[in-house]
């Protein structure tokens, strides 16, 4: 069915749909969701795909839809909850998708051990032990611990107790008053119970009291002149006092605002949130999406309810860089996290929050994607400089290599979006032509790649967006008039030569230049694509040539076949040493009357009768 059919069809069948809110489920050919998206209103929104023009991500997922459903629901909360869970299940490949694998961790210490420890996990169990989280991230999460165990002077290395205790002297964090040292026999396992329950209490958010009582303790040691233990109170309370704001922003949920900002980049996006305890930033969270995002609205409003429920903690502020349709619902289904309020701030202060968020999200995106903007500027150049209807994203080139009328073969190497692709390259051996002729020797190959595409062979699959000819305009023409003669009308330019060999201008089949020398960066690729062809087509000559060196020595020997031939050369290594070897040396691979006629054939057969009778 011809793609404009389907497009009516599917019109057609969204213009048939209510004015009521729900979810849309869009399906591929093979039955596969590929999109969920919610409406306020199903008619309008569904029908808008199939109208007006779009961004390239929704083109190719509009070109990819045959069918979808629809899910009415009583409101636009409840639409947005469907959404949230449709998306959660099928995981559609067009949706803007947090990483699973970033995770929200949880710190899990069981106290029945005899020395209980603190490690990280991705989820709760109920196996009896205690869960603190969940936490921002694996790193701060490992540093949160590690934070308090030094503070508190607790082991950070990786010896395990009571296994360890006495076996090896204390490391080095022992040496430097950084631990107690509970590796040592005389260590106290009362004192190092003590100090994880103390930790304990840090992550349970209980520092004040913890500080109340150590203060307590301490004037109660200098009362009482102990002022050595004293002085180990006052450090502890420090350190832990140190610890304090810290480790409420690594719970996250402590923090009382996040500033969101959302940077649309050409290439690649960033969501950024950045963590706030009574206007101190402590802390900074981001993601890079790699496809471009077309709504900022509602891709916002996507990745604000992945992120918060998936952590299930949200803070008392949330404050955005604009509005999003669903913002009344959204609130609504954060209320399970407590007071979270969606903010769209117009002055002040919580302004300057939101203008760093998006600040942030903007250098990020263009650290992230310096490289691939450049690409992309240089194929938007190329497209418009060459006439063609769309970005030539794949790049096909194609050169001839001979050495006179000897082991004639073709290149082809391909790039997508500016990097080479490899496991697309192709070679070919020249089966048509006997003499020189680079004219035909392109028209062979082209041929045969076109036609190779055409009998359906996916090592052939797709076609080119720009095919580069390494020559110039007959070698266009040439490979033109092949494409043509299959029924194919492919964008095909020659890449000319200065007197340096590098790649100054293309040039049409008709024999209309487009200099490119003047763009650097346009300049840069074609000579880069340009080089590896020449190098990928050299190299393969090379490399026949050298065979058929081999093959055409030793395969006109009478009795040296295929298998023998092989033999030869792992023993040997090159024809030279097969030459100079003894028959004695020869007859330790092949039969002797072999040996003797390989000896013979290099020297003649009565110039060497000293050898002969040796043997």
């Amino acid at each position: 069915m011809a793609k404009t059919e389907r497009f009516l069809e599917l019109r057609e069948k969204a213009n048939d749909l209510p004015l009521l809110p729900g979810v849309y489920i869009m399906k591929d050919k093979a039955g596969e969701v590929i999109y969920v998206g919610k409406a306020i209103k199903l008619k309008n929104r569904v029908s808008s795909y199939f109208h007006g023009e779009h961004n390239a991500k929704t083109e190719a997922m509009v070109a990819k839809i045959q069918d979808f459903d629809v899910i009415i629901a009583n409101s636009e909360f409840e639409a947005l909850v469907l959404e949230n869970s449709l998306i959660k299940h099928h995981m559609p490949r067009y949706n803007i998708l947090l990483k699973d694998d970033k995770g929200y961790p949880f710190i899990r210490c069981d106290m029945r051990e005899e020395y209980p420890t603190f490690s990280i996990v991705s989820k709760p169990k109920d196996d009896g032990a205690k869960y603190y989280g969940p936490y921002g991230g694996r790193g701060i999460t490992k540093n949160a611990i590690d934070a308090v165990l030094k503070a508190l002077k607790m082991p950070t290395c990786g010896r395990k107790f009571p296994r360890d205790i006495g076996k090896e002297r204390p490391c080095l964090n022992y040496h430097m008053k950084n631990c107690t040292g509970y590796c040592l026999k005389d260590a106290s396992a009362g004192e190092y119970r003590k100090n994880i329950r103390t930790a304990v209490m840090i992550f349970e958010g209980k520092s004040d009291e913890l500080v109340k009582a150590l203060t307590d303790e301490m004037m109660d040691d200098a009362e009482n002149l102990r002022f050595e233990l004293a002085a180990e109170k006052r450090d502890r309370i420090n350190a832990i006092t140190a610890l304090r704001t810290k480790q409420r922003v690594v719970a996250g949920s402590a923090a009382d605002t996040d500033a969101v900002g959302l940077y649309l980049g050409q290439a690649k996006s960033c969501f950024v949130v950045l963590h706030y305890i009574g206007g101190t930033l402590l802390d900074k969270d981001y993601e890079i999406f790699e496809t471009p995002i077309e709504d900022r609205e509602e891709a916002l409003s996507g990745i604000l309810r992945q992120y918060y429920f998936r952590r299930g903690i949200a803070p008392n502020n949330i404050l955005l860089p604009w509005e999003i349709p669903d913002m009344e619902e959204i609130q609504q289904s954060f209320e399970q996290y407590g007071k979270a309020k969606l903010l769209v701030p117009q002055r002040g202060d919580k302004v300057r929050l939101v203008e760093s968020a998006m600040l942030n999200a903007k250098e990020e995106t263009e650290r992230a994607t310096t490289k691939e903007e450049k690409t992309l500027k240089t194929l938007e150049w190329l497209k418009n400089a060459l006439g063609l209807e769309k970005s030539p994203d794949r790049v096909e080139a194609f050169d001839i290599s001979n050495t006179g009328s000897s082991d004639i073969v073709a290149s082809m190497v391909v790039f997508h979006r500016g990097k080479s692709l490899k496991r697309d390259y192709r070679r070919f051996k020249i089966k048509t032509i006997t003499e020189q002729d680079d004219f035909h020797s392109m028209e062979e190959v082209v041929t045969r790649r076109l036609q190779r595409y055409l009998d359906g062979d996916e090592k052939f699959a797709p076609l080119p967006d720009l095919m580069l000819i390494d020559g110039g305009e007959v070698h266009a023409n040439i490979a033109k008039q092949a494409a043509l003669r299959l029924g194919l009308d492919l964008p095909i330019f020659g890449m000319v030569k200065d007197d340096r060999h590098r790649t100054r201008a293309l040039i049409t089949p008709e024999g209309e230049e487009i200099g490119i020398v003047a763009n650097p960066a346009v300049f840069a690729y074609i000579g880069t694509i340009q080089e590896e062809t020449h190098r990928f087509a050299i190299e393969y000559h090379h490399s026949l040539h050298n065979k058929s060196a081999k093959r055409s020595v030793l395969d006109s020997i009478e009795g040296v076949g295929e298998k023998r031939r092989q033999k030869l050369i792992k023993h040997f290594g090159t024809i030279r040493a097969i030459k100079e070897a003894s028959i004695a040396e020869l007859a330790q691979v092949v039969p002797k009357n072999t040996a003797e006629t390989i000896y013979y054939s290099f020297r003649g057969k009565n110039s060497d009768k000293v050898e002969e009778k040796t043997t």
